[in-house]
């Protein structure tokens, strides 16, 4: 699953103090609270951090989008091509995997949802400790030298060992690196993080691709005589996945540079770096930057000045500690209950968890196993050789690429929306997956998975995007750990729940199918519409 984060200036808005009560933000929707709402007892945010950060986001602002943060967006993109990538990849060597060690497949998926969920919760953590640099790039190195060795596994235990550390790196990809991309853009041009998930769909085509001649040319075709020699495919397949994450890691750290993201740097009291870094960024675009060090401190002296003429004591604390608290403070109390705070926002959050779970189950389930289910199907029609299951898996992945693209076109439709796309996508692919039962043909299966990929795609372009849009501006940042969460956590359940299913059946294809179905019916039920707003 890819999960979406929001930064802190992103959830966070300026100006006049005033509260919004709860029966305004029920009759105008999910937004009602704009820029210029701001609460310092219901962020949690510290006032003084607060205030320098918009400084910081008024001067990206005036730099806009220049050479280095369109780079960043290449490199950025490397965590989306990641997070679909490993899924992908363990799907693909599954069928290769059971053979060769004759044991059940489903430990595999277990052990790489279960590193996804500890990579997701430790690296945002850790971004706010060592900084979001380091970060960066240690979550690709990491995925790629545990690849690599994953492709020497002696045995199982071995390599489910190995592709839940692995995940660890992968499930760290998206809340690191969408952060150090929104600290760098300019406000004008964060819509970017949405377009960003044409890498994901890239993830999916490339390992398909490499996929193709190894795992064909180098697979035993049965449980029956599978020695290692004969069966070096999925290896292979390794090595070239986890070189191609070592490269991607060269690329991030060798060549682009990636300077530490300003507002790390100020919240750990080193105002003057960050000033420096943003010079460097404008310098990097040929463009001009007013911001100056004076500025940044002025702006924290004035609300500690603020503070103390109501009678309290406020200097922003500079310590590790604080960084990581600012970053805990959005799953208090206040943020969670703000996100219930309505009888229609509590009906809103509610079906929006669902939602995500309901996906997080039934996507891994269906895409853990596709693999295995594409290649006995095939056996079954008399034409499906491991070359015939790879081609079709290049196929249906190079459908995939559009759909990430026509979502954008999709829900800003008059009548249809974001929760129409959602819904009718969501729903369709689960009639896909049902319909894919029904083939005789490899052609047929291979036409109604290729339905299946084509809308899925649409499906999560929609998600990624909506998701931020239907929480209230300064719980947002909850809103979306939560639902990430309940994704991960659901993804776990679906190799446990294949445990006890006869995988050379359709059953875990019904189960995903009907899973998208209900997922898809109560998108509708959502009450807000955010198409034509603008999401604070």
């Amino acid at each position: 699953m890819r999960s979406t984060q929001r930064s802190l200036d992103d959830t966070q808005s300026t100006g006049e103090k005033k509260r919004i009560s709860a029966a305004d933000i029920e009759a105008t929707g999910p937004h009602a609270e704009t820029q210029d709402v701001y609460d310092e007892e219901d962020s949690g945010i510290d006032p003084v951090y607060q205030a320098k950060a918009r400084v910081l986001n008024d001067a990206l602002q005036e730099i806009g989008m220049g050479r280095y943060q369109w780079y960043l967006f290449i490199v950025a993109g490397f965590g989306w091509f990641s997070d679909n990538l490993w899924p992908i990849v363990t799907g693909l060597i599954l069928s290769p995997v059971v053979n060769e060690f004759n044991v059940q497949g489903p430990f595999l998926k277990l052990g790489q949802n279960i590193g996804l969920l500890v990579g997701a919760a430790f690296w945002g953590v850790a971004s706010d400790v060592w900084g979001r640099r380091w970060c960066f790039n240690i979550t690709l190195f990491i995925t790629g030298v545990f690849a690599v060795a994953a492709g020497g596994s002696p045995n199982y235990v071995a390599l489910c060992s190995l592709a839940a550390v692995w995940s660890i790196g992968v499930g760290g990809n998206l809340p690191v690196d969408s952060a150090v991309f929104l600290e760098f853009i300019p406000a004008s041009h964060q819509y970017l993080l949405t377009i960003l998930s044409i890498w994901w769909a890239f993830g999916q085509l490339v390992g398909s691709l490499v996929a193709w001649p190894l795992m064909a040319n180098f697979s035993c075709a049965s449980a029956s005589d599978c020695p290692r020699s004969s069966n070096e495919g999925w290896r292979y397949f390794l090595y070239a996945m986890g070189g191609l994450m070592l490269l991607c890691f060269v690329l991030r750290f060798g060549v682009f540079h990636l300077y530490e993201s300003p507002k790390y740097l100020m919240g750990r009291g080193r105002d003057e770096e960050a000033v420096e870094v943003v010079h460097k960024v404008a310098r990097y675009n040929g463009r001009e930057c007013t911001l100056t060090l004076e500025m940044l401190r002025e702006a924290g002296e004035a609300v500690e000045e603020e503070v103390k003429e109501e009678g309290r004591e406020k200097v922003m604390d500079t310590s590790a500690r604080a960084a990581v608290m600012r970053k805990m403070r959005q799953f208090s109390a206040n943020h969670v209950k703000s996100l219930f705070a309505t009888r229609k926002l509590a009906y809103s959050t509610s079906l929006l968890i669902t939602v995500w779970a309901l996906i997080g189950l039934a996507f891994p389930l269906y895409n853990g196993f596709v693999t295995y289910f594409l290649q006995t199907r095939g056996a079954d029609f008399g034409d499906g050789s491991l070359y015939i299951t790879y081609r079709n898996q290049v196929i249906l992945s190079v459908i995939g690429v559009p759909g990430a693209l026509l979502a954008g076109y999709m829900v800003e439709l008059p009548y249809l929306g974001r929760k129409g796309t959602l819904a009718i996508s969501t729903i369709v692919t689960g009639v896909f997956l049902f319909a894919s039962t029904t083939a005789r043909t490899s052609n047929a299966l291979l036409g109604w998975n290729c339905g299946y990929t084509f809308t899925s795609n649409i499906m999560y372009g929609v998600l990624y995007a909506v998701s931020p849009e239907l929480f209230p501006t300064k719980d947002r940042g909850t809103g979306n750990a939560i639902v990430a969460s309940a994704n991960r956590v659901f993804g776990i359940m679906a190799p446990i729940i294949a445990l006890y299913a006869n995988l050379a059946t359709a059953v875990p294809i019904y189960v995903s199918g009907a899973l998208f179905i209900v997922a898809g019916l109560i998108a509708l039920l959502i009450p807000f519409e955010p198409r034509g707003k603008a999401s604070m």
